[in-house]
């Protein structure tokens, strides 16, 4: 699904990734975990296209395609889904419309049928009940007035939409409490499928009692110091990082 091999990416003249390789298969959650200033919502920024970000090096491939070659509009088209780590507001643009919108671009990029007003309300219902979300969020402005929690579950309401191939989620538990991310985190178990594939980017292990990986990774200083199963993640929940830097 995706191969990353020896990316590294700077902001300004500042690098940032430093040879970043990374394998992630069909159907597989991985974690990436690190301290602040690591590198983690880069290599989100990065992988989505962002343009404030410059590849220096390495080769990004998706679905056996260069995705390093296209724009970001064209990587979303072919499936690849980033949830933010900071939602921003849209006054003016309602919940249903945004949706609709990004619907019915993905459907004719992908050669399906649109929705028209009234098949989309059908359907955005049965996604509204993934998230444990109520009807009115959809009359508001995007993420207007939205709580943190709100506009993380908004985002994971996108994915639904969506339906991506890759979803790579940036801290998707920042701002949640316990009832919030229970909901999130079974809401995104439900879209675990052998066709897609999920990236997490997280502070904390207690994520991944919500959502389990299949592997953890630790990056620091813009590198993948560590890589392991679910157990790492644990480590890290104990004793921090500082192990990492003496190569224990």
């Amino acid at each position: 699904m995706l191969s990353i091999t020896n990316l590294s990416a700077s902001v300004g003249d500042k690098p940032v990734l430093k040879g970043i390789t990374l394998e992630v298969g069909a159907g597989e959650v991985h974690a990436i975990m690190g301290p602040n200033g690591s590198g983690k919502s880069t290599l989100g920024k990065v992988l989505a296209g962002h343009p404030a970000y410059e590849v220096t090096e390495g080769t990004v491939l998706y679905q056996g395609k260069d995705l390093l070659a296209m724009e970001a509009d064209e990587r979303a088209r072919l499936g690849l889904f980033l949830g933010f780590q900071h939602p921003i507001e849209v006054p003016g643009v309602s919940n249903a419309q945004f949706l609709r919108l990004a619907y019915n671009k993905q459907a004719e990029a992908a050669g399906r049928d649109e929705l028209d007003p009234l098949e989309f309300d059908d359907f955005i219902k049965a996604k509204l009940k993934v998230v444990a979300m109520k009807e009115e969020y959809l009359d508001r402005g995007l993420n207007e007035g939205f709580s943190g929690g709100e506009r993380k579950r908004n985002e994971i309401l996108q994915m639904a939409v969506l339906d991506p191939r890759l979803a790579i989620l940036d801290e998707l538990d920042s701002g949640l409490d316990v009832d919030a991310l229970r909901i999130v985190g079974d809401a995104v178990n439900t879209m675990r499928g052998p066709n897609r594939a999920i990236l997490l980017v997280t502070h904390y292990q207690r994520l991944l009692d919500h959502i389990p990986a299949d592997k953890v990774h630790i990056l620091s200083g813009g590198r993948i110091v560590a890589s392991g199963g679910p157990e790492l993640a644990l480590r890290v929940e104990k004793e921090g990082y500082d192990w990492l830097a003496v190569g224990a």
